[in-house]
């Protein structure tokens, strides 16, 4: 019988699900109960997959600590997967130290880079480069080295590091071949992909055009004033302002940038920032006050100069001003945005990842799928969000073959 297990093990390390099942048959033993989990995980069933995994947990009993950690382990990567972002941490960090505790460093490794993998997915950027600077890759098993590897890439194009993105790429088409796993390639192709397409649409003196992440790093390196409506922050050189929690100032600057080397009109200022159509003396005090804090935020890489009729930019003496916009505008964008990568997302992520309320998210799903640009799976608290026509294939599921420790 350990044969069998072993057996399953091994098929489920190189990604043969159907494989692995075939050797469990009908067995409800814990291993076997947590080996079939895995393998229905792989295979996108990840309702059954969880179902699976509990029953393994149950059925391993307190005694044995070491497979209860590495089911843990499991169910915190389907959770990942599900874009449950809000349970796996805890979950993780139990197991990581229970797996620490027991010498199960190959596993204690993938739970560290699980962990990276979600602060990514939450675009904290500094805990996941803490996470991964902290986390020995050559512990890992080769499918997750290879997870690993997109993991540096996708840090590095948020850094905005294109080279080290490239870098780390090709460290991941390598070990994804040595793996041999067709799904495991095309998620490397299609990260590759990623920095083939439009990142951003700039705009300078009324002229707009879609730019590559190339691109947009040589734009940020350039002397010019970057207004950066992807992350709300204005940069010069090596100056950086953020803006995201003064949305205000941020849309009294981008209006500004967008008309730039032309002033604005106070009304249009007024109707932009405030909705305001029928402007009274508050509403020109307000504006006064706005304009005050923008230029205390920009001083030493901008100004703001009054002119007759409005307000108008000045950079620093050279300088051009160039807008920074994600290639579709609005929240809808952004949404579309985390759902093109094919995972099924709950509407709790979500409104995670974009600092948004849920009842505003829940209002953009609902328009997206009127539009027939998103879909809803399940019902209730099960219930997920998905594009409707999902580009390149979803991340694969592909635990160590040593997780049930066979």
């Amino acid at each position: 019988m350990g044969d069998l297990i072993r057996d399953a093990a091994r098929a489920l390390a190189v990604g043969d699900a159907l494989g692995a099942l075939n050797h469990l048959a009908r067995r409800d033993d814990a291993a076997a109960l947590a080996l079939r989990g895995i393998a229905m995980a792989q295979l996108g069933d990840l309702e059954r997959a969880v179902s699976l995994l509990r029953r393994a947990i149950r059925a391993f009993g307190a005694r044995d600590g070491l497979a209860r950690a590495r089911c843990v382990l499991a169910q915190a990567e389907v959770a990942l997967v599900r874009r449950d972002l809000r349970g796996p941490a805890q979950a993780l960090d139990a197991a990581r130290a229970s797996l620490v505790a027991h010498g199960d460093e190959a596993n204690a490794a993938h739970a560290g880079y699980l962990q990276a993998r979600q602060q990514l997915l939450l675009g904290r950027l500094e805990r996941t480069e803490q996470l991964l600077d902290g986390l020995d890759a050559r512990r890992l098993a080769l499918p997750s080295r290879v997870g690993h590897a997109l993991v540096l890439a996708g840090l590095s194009m948020r850094r905005l590091r294109v080279a080290e993105a490239r870098a780390a790429l090709d460290r991941a088409r390598v070990l994804a071949r040595r793996c041999g796993i067709p799904s495991l390639l095309a998620e490397v192709h299609d990260a590759a992909q990623a920095l083939e397409r439009p990142a951003a649409r700039a705009s300078s003196r009324g002229e707009h055009r879609l730019v590559r992440l190339d691109e947009v790093e040589g734009i940020v390196a350039s002397p010019a004033l970057v207004v950066d409506a992807c992350r709300h922050r204005v940069l010069h050189r090596s100056q950086a302002t953020a803006l995201a929690s003064r949305p205000v100032l941020f849309a009294l600057l981008r209006a500004l940038a967008q008309a730039w080397p032309d002033d604005v009109p106070r009304a249009a200022l007024l109707l932009r920032v405030f909705r305001v159509r029928q402007a009274d003396d508050s509403h020109r005090a307000r504006l006064r006050v706005e304009l005050g804090r923008l230029r205390a935020a920009l001083r030493g890489c901008a100004g703001i100069r009054a002119t007759s009729t409005g307000f108008v930019l000045e950079p620093p003496t050279g300088a051009e001003v160039v807008v920074l916009a994600p290639p579709e505008d609005g929240m809808h964008a952004q949404v579309r945005a985390l759902l093109a990568d094919g995972q099924a997302w709950s509407s709790s992520a979500l409104a995670l990842a974009l600092g948004l309320s849920q009842r505003s998210l829940q209002r953009a799903l609902r328009e997206l799928a009127a539009e027939g640009q998103a879909r809803s799976i399940g019902q209730g608290r099960m219930r997920r969000w998905a594009s409707d026509a999902v580009p390149g294939f979803p991340t694969s599921l592909l635990l160590p073959g040593a997780l049930i420790g066979a």
